[in-house]
């Protein structure tokens, strides 16, 4: 009698795929590594795609389990930027994407290329793609540029993530309309607000910034008679965007849409309109502005004695870069010197205990640039950390506990259904952390942990034990990937990394969605404004879909930061410079270079002196005959052979 052979388990998941062109699936039912689907198995899948694939009961060299994909269920998306190439044999035109994950190029048919030239750089539709025999179709888009120049590159690298500079024509007429009638609106809402435009208020922000989120406003309050105390009313003021972007309006589908502002090594790309942004709701200096408030009465212990929330005209007196603002503190003199004094002294405190309660500083250095008239890089320079950076932080991190706090205490108390969008960041996988201690002692450094699980404390006690060391950036970056992704979602869980049992986003709605819509939930509860029910349903969606544009926007910036990087190293091929091993792999090891952070790959093919194979477990390369050994975190000096601005990569060789 046979056995009738039971079809494999279908199983669903997002594919990732590589630059060979093979896929992984994570298996959330299985312990197990990650599925692999090889090239000839894919199906027309792309990076990211949510696909069903099943198990062939085969394994690879690798010892993964196996598998095809029999249905692609989302295209993650179907807009791709990359490079319009000539094909010489055929005359025909193909795009070859900027994204190395994509293993295909897409077929552009004569009537679908636009006006677009060879080497142009487009932005491109990618048309229904069935059959993975035939090559994928496209048509052209947008005609981006001349591919290689800075201009070409800053823009597509934001438009290969969905984030456009510019806005459609429905979104741009709604803030114009706003702003023309500017006068009326502000006379008739000022009124009802509550007016801090006598108390002392002014901002702190980047040198070059344009929009101006958040303020702080300050008061000395006569001393409580039983305490003899210093009090305090301390009001941390943010634009109120709420008011002017509404739900059903085109303002708000294109927030939502975007859901962040991008910043670009040389440019901003707004969530909102410029006339929103930089005007009517940025709080500039010397102009009535509306915003919504948290403010707090406190004592010289840095402890909140009350809180209120609202909706406030304020004036900012003062704009502060950090830089100045700085200054005035080193000097103890100069404007609002008494304000600016006060407001970091309780910062240190707030600064303390939260460090006290585990909260992670995970802050390393980072890099900037400066470009020429042609976007080139010609100088690069490490941002310094000043105390005014982490004054503004303290502020913002107490404002944003104490509005989560407010709302999960309300929907307790008023036994509410109504969800709120919580920022959570979950404990560390222990597997992850398990990794990481054996990383950490490969690198001759231990790891201390006090019980099963690590704990903020825990991390502290190492990043003081490797402060000053070569690898404290190695571990420090290590350390942050084997976290959990700080995410948003109507479930709390807390946050780990901040130590925080409640906390959401409330103090940039300007540049961030998920802030527009806590001061949404923030007017309900206080001013009995209802939400319908559809916006309150689609709640977990939105935490899902602004968490993906919220890594999206990030992949932009680094990606700009990197390009700028490459071109920086690529005028200095044939020079020596020093750096630290950031990797290893059995093809050759990573090196970052001390200054510029800029890493290259120093090939093993060109390692002249001897056979050099890798040592996974000991995270080294070493020599078959001198036994010579290059670990991770060691520090070498290299030289520059070899620069790809078109690829991004760097080529270093060992002197």
């Amino acid at each position: 009698m046979h056995k009738k052979n039971t079809p494999a388990k279908a199983i669903q998941g997002i594919i990732s795929v590589n630059s060979r062109g093979t896929g992984f699936v994570k298996d959330e039912s299985a312990k197990d590594d990650d599925i692999e689907i090889g090239p000839e198995s894919l199906n027309c899948a792309l990076h990211k795609d949510e696909v069903e694939i099943r198990l062939t009961g085969k394994r690879s060299l690798r010892d993964r389990r196996l598998a095809e994909v029999v249905k692609i269920i989302k295209r993650s998306r179907e807009r791709f930027v990359g490079v319009l190439k000539k094909d010489s044999a055929s005359q025909s035109f193909y795009v070859k994407p900027d994204d190395w994950r994509c293993y295909v190029d897409f077929w552009i048919a004569e009537g679908k290329r636009r006006e677009a030239k060879e080497c142009d750089k487009v932005l491109i539709h990618l048309l229904p793609w069935t059959d993975p025999k035939e090559r994928p179709e496209a048509e052209v888009v947008e005609i981006i540029g001349t591919a290689g120049e800075h201009n070409t590159e800053m823009r597509a690298i934001a438009l290969a993530r969905g984030f456009s500079s510019s806005f459609p024509p429905n979104v741009e007429h709604e803030a114009r309309a706003m702003k023309e009638d500017e006068k009326r609106i502000f006379s008739e809402e000022i009124p009802k607000r509550k007016d801090f435009r006598n108390t002392t208020t002014f901002t702190i922000d980047p040198v070059d910034a344009k929009d101006f989120d958040d303020a702080l406003s300050f008061k000395k309050l006569p001393s409580r008679q039983s305490s003899g105390q210093a009090i305090y009313e301390v009001g941390v003021h943010i634009a109120d965007v709420s008011f002017f972007v509404r739900e059903n309006t085109a303002l708000n589908t294109e927030a939502r849409e975007r859901g962040f502002s991008v910043y670009l090594v040389d440019r901003t790309i707004p969530m909102l309109p410029e006339a929103l942004s930089n005007d009517l709701c940025s709080l500039n200096p010397d102009e009535d502005k509306f915003a919504f408030s948290a403010v707090f009465e406190i004592n010289d212990k840095a402890e909140v004695l009350s809180r209120w929330f609202g909706r406030t005209v304020i004036r900012s007196v003062k704009r502060f870069t950090y830089e100045n603002a700085q200054k005035v503190i080193d000097a103890k003199t100069g404007a609002l010197s008494e304000e600016l004094l006060t407001l970091n002294r309780l910062a240190k405190i707030m600064q303390e205990r939260n460090r006290a309660a585990g909260a992670i500083d995970f802050a390393q250095d980072e890099v900037k640039f400066e470009l020429d008239k042609d976007g080139w890089p010609i100088r690069v320079y490490k941002k310094p950390h000043l105390q005014t950076h982490k004054l503004i932080e303290e502020w913002m991190l107490l404002a944003n506990r104490e509005v989560a706090q407010f709302l999960a205490e309300v929907r307790e108390k008023q036994k509410s259904k109504a969800p709120v969008l919580y920022r959570i960041h979950d404990l560390p996988d222990s597997d992850k952390i398990t990794e990481l201690a054996l990383f950490v002692r490969a690198l001759g450094h231990h790891f201390p942990m006090t019980g099963k699980s690590v704990t903020g404390k825990d991390l502290q006690q190492l990043f003081k034990k490797i402060e000053g060391s070569a690898e404290e950036a190695l571990i420090k970056t290590t350390a942050l990937r084997s976290m959990s992704k700080a995410i948003y979602s109507t479930k709390n869980i807390g946050h780990f990394g901040l130590a925080m049992p409640f906390y959401t986003h409330f103090t940039s709605p300007i540049r961030r969605y998920a802030d527009l819509l806590i001061h949404r939930m923030l007017a309900g509860h206080l001013h009995g404004e209802k939400m319908n029910e559809e916006e309150w349903s689609a709640y977990e969606h939105l935490a899902a879909h602004i968490t993906e544009r919220e890594i999206g926007a990030a992949e932009a910036e680094r990606e700009s930061v990197k390009i700028k990087k490459v071109e920086y190293m690529s005028e200095r091929v044939g020079q020596e410079f020093s750096g630290v091993i950031s990797g290893v792999t059995e093809w050759g090891m990573y090196i970052e270079e001390n200054d510029t952070k800029a890493e290259g790959m120093a090939a093993l093919r060109n390692f002249g002196d001897d056979f050099y194979s890798l040592d996974e477990k000991h995270y080294c390369i070493v020599g078959a005959r001198t036994k010579k050994k290059y670990s991770l975190g060691d520090k070498v000096r290299f030289k520059i052979i070899g620069a790809d601005t078109e690829r991004k990569t760097l080529d270093y060789q060992i002197v």
